[in-house]
């Protein structure tokens, strides 16, 4: 069997709708690195197919992980198929007038400058808003969902609220600088309303495609971060799975699952380390001494939970050295 036919055979009973919209945006993807190379216009010192290439790698991991988790829900199956073709046709839509605005040279996101772009933007606020509504209905739905291996269902719940956090986030990008506040308090208007840079105005120096800020906090990147720990925590849990068959210990159920949870409880660890550095206005690369000590204690704590995880008999193991 073929790597490509097992996937097939894999994926064959995930959710269509959202396995197809995963598909069409890593083929949208390609087209945008395409797009990059061969258009070289910038909007705010990036290049404009930047964010849609972002938006459409997001989207693909984003709908690859619903299609599978719906298929997990043992009730309302056909009312999560339903809401997950929402998510589709929600972010579809969104994906157009993004894409629309790239075109245009024009900012897809906290843009008022003109009443087209005012309207584009608050039609994709209410698209937002309504993809978080209908992602939150569903992590309700993956919370309760039981699964003989115990370690994928809490990966999933886990994964899920993580996803629902990391949408979350993006409400704190939405609100006036103090720069912009001020011309608002002047004028009563202002052409951006918004930022995702802390500390400095968008567009300056960033990483290479991400382009996460490098001299100030970026709001994005905990907004990114929480959203593919949908991708992350089942990932791992699939991963430990695949190294039982090498190392026995993680033959355990209660080991992997401990391990799901012990990883799960670091990546929001984590988020919220990102989240209250770009808050204070410092860039990813460039962490103060407090960032790196709540990081370094961070690590430390999951390394050595992880530790006595893997060391620390299960029940199970505990009543069979009982009995013997």
């Amino acid at each position: 069997m073929t790597i490509l036919t097992d996937l097939r055979e894999r994926t064959r009973t995930w959710h269509r709708g959202s396995y197809r919209c995963g598909q069409a945006f890593a083929v949208i993807t390609v087209l945008c690195v395409f797009a990059m190379l061969i258009d070289q216009r910038t909007l705010e010192g990036a290049p404009i197919w930047a964010k849609p290439f972002k938006f459409a790698v997001s989207g693909s991991l984003y709908f690859f992980a619903w299609s599978w988790l719906v298929t997990l829900l043992p009730k309302f199956r056909r009312t999560a198929g339903v809401l997950a073709n929402a998510l589709v046709v929600i972010f579809s839509a969104e994906y157009v007038l993004m894409v629309f605005q790239a075109a245009r040279v024009r900012a897809s996101h906290f843009n008022y400058a003109t009443p087209l772009d005012n309207a584009i933007f608050q039609t994709m606020g209410g698209m937002v808003a309504t993809l978080w509504l209908v992602n939150l209905v569903l992590t309700i739905a993956v919370m309760f969902t039981r699964l003989p291996d115990r370690a994928t269902a809490w990966a999933a719940r886990i994964g899920a609220v993580l996803g629902a956090i990391g949408i979350s986030l993006a409400t704190l990008m939405t609100g006036p600088t103090p720069e912009q506040q001020a011309m608002l308090d002047a004028t009563g208007q202002s052409a951006m309303i918004g930022a995702h840079t802390v500390g400095l105005p968008d567009g300056g120096p960033g990483l290479p495609i991400l382009g996460w800020s490098t001299v100030g906090g970026d709001l994005r990147i905990p907004h990114f971060l929480g959203l593919h720990g949908l991708q992350a925590l089942p990932l791992l849990a699939l991963a430990l799975g695949v190294l039982a068959a090498r190392y026995p210990r993680l033959r355990d159920d209660v080991v992997r699952l401990r391990l799901v949870v012990i990883a799960g409880v670091g990546y929001a660890g984590l988020l919220a380390l990102l989240t209250w550095q770009a808050l204070r206005g410092q860039s990813i690369v460039a962490p103060d001494g407090q960032t790196l000590t709540a990081f370094a204690l961070l690590v430390a704590g999951v390394a050595v939970s992880g530790l006595i995880a893997i060391g620390r008999p299960s029940k199970d193991r505990e009543l069979e050295a009982s009995l013997r």
